[in-house]
């Protein structure tokens, strides 16, 4: 019993954060006034969530997608920026956090277990996805971070499964991390209806990401049946890393931890845990 309370006190959350568009904390993408703000606000306080201070980070990002689930194995990952067209100082960021090869070697063998065939890739370095959002969490780069891929074909229920296998990580010290978009469709941006279609769905997702396990697993395989779902994800990657999310956060009560604008459209951010 007393290794059980150990266990839950110093179990590792896990988070579903919004990583905003491009390298938006560092140059000016022309964000509304309050927004940054209000978002690197948000992912600073992840830093002071766990318990206590994270051994390793595992991230899943929107932004890599392999045929089976791939994991980064280099011990000193580059940047890679996968954005284009943005000024200068945006290509000079540097966020040089270890990587961690043990790590990618227990999540390869949890996948094993639970029937995933995986792989790893040694070159490839940390997306946008990852280095814009948790360089505003851990500015200092002193913890060891791996990426693991979405899976192609973007199964929801599959990544929901992909997420359970993962869980025991959470004991081990490991912070997971989903990196996404409750909205994520760049050509609405603009669009003066957005707002209110990324609401729509984002109430939806609310009563989803709270509700029971059961109910809420049900309803993250049918998002596609969601108001609003295609309007506010035409393609879902941008979801995805919530199933994974979902999925490790077991019976654990969801709850919104952030809902506020990008570039004028509400989108929101979940933990569990």
């Amino acid at each position: 019993m007393e290794q059980r309370e150990r266990s839950v006190a110093t179990r590792m959350p896990v988070v579903f954060a919004p990583h905003g568009g491009g390298p938006w904390p560092f140059v000016d993408l022309g964000m509304q006034p309050g927004e940054v703000e209000q978002l690197s606000d948000y992912l600073r306080s992840l830093r002071d969530l766990p318990r206590t201070a994270p051994k390793a980070l595992l991230v899943i990002s929107a932004h890599w997608e392999e045929r089976v689930p791939t994991v980064m194995t280099n011990p000193q990952p580059p940047l890679l920026f996968d954005y284009y067209g943005f000024p200068k100082e945006s290509y000079e960021v540097r966020w040089p956090a270890p990587g961690q090869p043990q790590l990618a070697a227990r999540v390869r063998e949890l996948l094993a277990s639970a029937g995933f065939e995986s792989a790893e890739d040694a070159a490839r370095g940390f997306d946008h996805g990852t280095f814009v959002p948790f360089k505003l969490t851990y500015p200092d780069a002193d913890v060891p971070t791996i990426q693991l891929s979405l899976k192609a074909g973007l199964d929801p229920a599959e990544h929901l499964a992909l997420g359970r296998a993962l869980a025991p990580l959470r004991d081990e010290g490991v912070f997971i991390l989903g990196s996404g978009m409750s909205f994520h469709n760049l050509r609405a941006f603009r669009d003066p209806r957005a707002a209110g279609m990324a609401q729509t769905f984002d109430d939806w997702l609310r009563d989803t990401v709270t509700a029971s396990t059961l109910e809420r697993d049900r309803r993250l395989i049918a998002w596609a049946s969601a108001p609003m779902a295609r309007q506010v994800h035409p393609r879902e990657e941008h979801l995805l890393p919530l199933m994974v999310i979902a999925g490790a956060a077991g019976a654990d009560q969801g709850v919104v931890a952030f809902h506020g604008p990008v570039f004028g459209v509400p989108v929101s951010g979940y933990h569990f845990g």
